[in-house]
């Protein structure tokens, strides 16, 4: 297997406080009460999951491809890997430089979340959340330009955010957790309501960042759920001083 790091950002990420060190979120994994029988000569079945007892709340991110599959027909095994590996491996890098922690990849998109937001107590701990929306959009240049140095094409991508309770959830393939509910929904289900590049987050995250006054909300067309209304999503953008 060939690892490749993802674009060097320094540029755009040197200038901003990082938390160095971060412990890893105060989850056990879940024990499996598993026995061998006779029906399953394996002893377990092929996959499992197990849920945590309690919920937790949390701002959720993705961030997902456009155009992925168009691209990726016109390029050759190797240089489909260095594309994909070049932009999840970016925006890995910048959620872990905002305190986030990457859940998994599903194809081109990027699916992620900030344990230090737990429970919205702490305004800081999501505020840094937005500032790693904003930044991933400002990277998208930069990685654009060290794919054209690889003679491959350049990307865009959509960021979508939105804050609510999940449930924790771990299997027996990983010891990586893995989670659902509503924030992790809608997330990806407002994704497409964002242009080329930009940031969008749902009603909920904006319920409680939209006191800080370095922010500019926008709100689009929401994301509709089957209620009356539907449910409200807005472009984040920096003000301009």
């Amino acid at each position: 297997m060939r690892w490749e790091a993802g674009v060097n950002l320094s540029e755009l990420l040197s200038n901003d406080g990082v938390v160095q060190n971060l412990e890893p979120p105060p989850y056990s994994i879940l024990k499996y009460p598993l026995r061998e029988t006779d029906s399953d000569p394996m002893g377990i079945s092929d996959y499992l999951v197990a849920f945590a007892t309690k919920s937790r709340a949390y701002c959720v991110g993705c961030v997902d491809m456009v155009n992925s599959t168009r691209i990726s027909a016109s390029l050759s095994r190797d240089n489909l890997m260095k594309y994909y590996e070049t932009f999840l491996n970016s925006m890995a890098v910048i959620v872990g430089k905002f305190d986030g922690k990457v859940i998994k990849n599903v194809g081109d998109c990027l699916l992620f979340y900030f344990p230090l937001s737990e429970n919205g107590n702490n305004l800081e701990h999501v505020r840094r959340s937005i500032d790693c929306g904003l930044v991933m959009t400002k990277a998208q240049k930069i990685i654009s330009r060290e794919l054209i140095l690889k003679k491959l094409p350049s990307l865009n991508y959509r960021i979508s955010m939105d804050y609510g309770s999940v449930i924790i959830m771990n299997t027996n393939k990983s010891v990586e957790i893995d989670m659902i509910g509503p924030p992790v929904n809608m997330c990806t289900k407002i994704n497409h309501l964002a242009q080329n590049n930009e940031f969008v987050i749902g009603g909920d995250l904006r319920e409680i960042v939209k006191k800080i006054e370095k922010y500019s909300f926008k709100q689009i067309r929401g994301y509709n759920v089957g209620f009356k209304s539907a449910y409200p999503a807005y472009k984040v953008q920096l003000k301009n001083r």
